[in-house]
């Protein structure tokens, strides 16, 4: 018989009662350190008092109006975002794959406006995740995704990642944009190299395509600046975000720059809860707390999470892949979104399971990877706690293994 929810989550058997800072709580008290971070949308943990106080304040005023009028707090959020980015102008939306969306209709309607209607396709990179709507699955192209949902949306050529020379050949006449995560999350925690995303935006200027990155998963602070692009020294086109910048209240946004969105005129595109004063209300707040000081807090604690976790790889070699190979970096990420991939493929999954039976959270991803994206606010006593936990479970995993 089918569950009354849905049941296409594997659901761990677990249900929390309430959060604070970094940690969840059981209601019969357990306490689990979260490093998972709702899959790096809590990005200053759970219950955070300003977070808190500025989403009441709104919900005691107004809650929607709709698009068709206003939303003062909606216009000082696009703003402050254009101030401190690449972009001119902002669409907000309620989740990743909304903002994902936005950004391929955006594209498109660019160049029928410019009158090259026959650019309609997307160069995407192999392991690419960009959500579950049917144009997301046919970027994706994996059968984990695919299986059971074709004829797919024929737009998107696929080809290795960080491969610029595989880039250079797929382009053709119909190439509009290419596309690509900065940090891929779902994927394996691969980082794109400096010299990879400006090749990219070399290509792109070449031959008159729109770059646009995805920063859904690694923007908002989480690779210790606002946006993971910032490390490259390059402008992308068009940039969409969602996660993070919510801090847990569901929300998501599409950036680009004027030339990008010159397409976009009224009646091209909508939402009807996209950017409501609530959202709004908690999108200025995340902007608040989002400063220097706390990218300087990031960089740091993600730099001492790093040495943590070499320190694990080499005491752990049976478990954790090595950095041998040079085109195949093991320890994967940036700062406070990072990865580690496992010798045998069904050790990353039991991996994750058996950290959450002991107290901390984390979430597996493609290929062998065990991902850690813990909020931006943790603390190097957070990461000696949580490698306290790992240290002990990685032992006992072993040893039950080599029992067996």
């Amino acid at each position: 018989m089918i569950t009354p929810i849905m049941p296409v989550y594997n659901r761990a058997n677990l249900a929390f009662e309430r959060g604070e800072g970094p940690y969840l709580y059981t209601s019969d008290g357990k306490r689990y350190l979260d490093f998972a971070a709702g899959i790096a949308v809590n990005a200053f943990g759970h219950a955070h008092p300003y977070l808190v106080e500025k989403l009441h304040e709104q919900a005691k005023k107004l809650w929607h109006v709709s698009n068709i009028f206003r939303i003062p707090e909606g216009e000082r959020l696009a703003q402050r975002l254009c101030d401190v980015t690449f972009a001119d102008t902002v669409f907000f939306n309620n989740s990743g794959s909304e903002a994902w969306e936005c950004g391929i209709k955006v594209i498109r309607k660019y160049f029928t406006h410019i009158g090259q209607p026959q650019k309609t396709r997307f160069i995407t990179f192999q392991g690419c995740f960009h959500g579950r709507s049917m144009t997301g699955i046919a970027a994706a192209k994996t059968e984990k995704m695919v299986g059971g949902f074709g004829p797919l949306i024929d737009m998107f050529d696929q080809v290795p990642w960080n491969d610029l020379d595989a880039v250079r050949k797929a382009i053709t006449p119909e190439t509009a944009s290419i596309h690509i995560e900065v940090v891929q999350g779902e994927g394996g925690m691969r980082a794109a190299s400096t010299e990879f995303i400006q090749g990219l935006r070399k290509l792109c200027d070449e031959h008159g395509l729109l770059l646009f990155f995805d920063e859904i998963q690694c923007g908002m602070g989480r690779t210790g600046k606002l946006f993971a692009y910032e490390w490259h020294d390059v402008t992308p086109d068009v940039v969409c975000v969602a996660k993070g910048i919510g801090g847990g209240f569901p929300l998501g946004a599409c950036l680009a720059t004027e030339k990008a969105a010159s397409g976009m005129l009224p009646g091209t595109h909508g939402s009807t809860y996209g950017g409501n004063p609530l959202a709004m209300a908690v999108g200025n707040a995340v902007l608040d707390l989002l400063d220097e000081k706390l990218l300087t807090q990031v960089n740091r604690v993600g730099e001492y999470l790093w040495k943590q976790f070499d320190t694990l790889i080499d005491e752990f070699p049976k478990l954790f892949a090595t950095n041998t190979a040079p085109m195949f970096n093991e320890h994967r990420g940036k700062n406070l979104m990072q990865g580690l991939r496992c010798v045998n493929a069904d050790d990353n999954l039991k991996l994750v399971a058996k950290l959450r039976e002991n107290g901390l959270l984390c979430v597996g991803a493609s290929d062998q990877v065990v991902r850690f994206l813990p909020p931006l606010i943790i603390e190097e006593k957070h990461v000696d706690e949580a490698m306290s936990i790992i240290k002990k479970t990685v032992a006992d995993y072993l040893k039950a293994k080599d029992a067996a």
